[in-house]
């Protein structure tokens, strides 16, 4: 059987943007990103155990973010990943969609084919759950990811527990 995929997100579960900016989480070390956009560089935190977190667990992982192959320039030598391969996003990124789903769950869903996979962010709702139960024949998680506090054990734990599910 494949190994499932397992989506990243940045923001949110990597970086917990929304914990108070003047108190950098515990074990995580701060990355200053230069955006043309923006007169200061992005302040980013990232915790460098998560990579070998990651990649111990059984998936194939996939960036399903924004940052698209930036992800791989900044966020992974951080965390100690290898170059990982992303979603593309095309038209569809940011674009806001009248049903309410989110805008990145129908090019999840077309990205795995079939395929069983996880999915970590701080942005689905109801909504992403039952786009993905009615368009996707394979196994999925949606797993939301607290933006205040990132990835944690639990969120490992249940990650584990949805791939050795699946058997195989």
């Amino acid at each position: 059987m494949t190994r499932p995929l397992l989506f990243l997100d940045v923001d949110g579960p990597l970086n917990p943007w929304a914990a108070k900016p003047e108190r950098r989480p515990e074990g995580y070390t701060t990355i200053r990103v230069p955006v043309a956009s923006r007169p200061r560089p992005l302040r980013v935190w990232l915790n460098p155990s998560h990579g070998p977190a990651l990649q111990a667990l059984p998936y194939d992982l996939c960036w399903a973010t924004t940052w698209t192959a930036d992800a791989n320039r900044w966020i992974a030598p951080v965390l100690g990943l290898p170059d990982l391969p992303y979603v593309d996003f095309g038209a569809r990124l940011l674009r806001e969609r009248p049903d309410g789903v989110h805008w990145k769950t129908e090019a999840l869903v077309e990205y795995a084919a079939g395929r069983p996979f996880a999915w970590v962010d701080d942005e689905q709702s109801p909504l992403d759950d039952a786009y993905v139960t009615d368009r996707h024949p394979g196994p999925a998680l949606l797993h939301h990811v607290n933006p205040r506090v990132g990835l944690r054990g639990e969120d490992f734990a249940a990650l584990e527990e949805f791939a050795t599910g699946l058997g195989g």
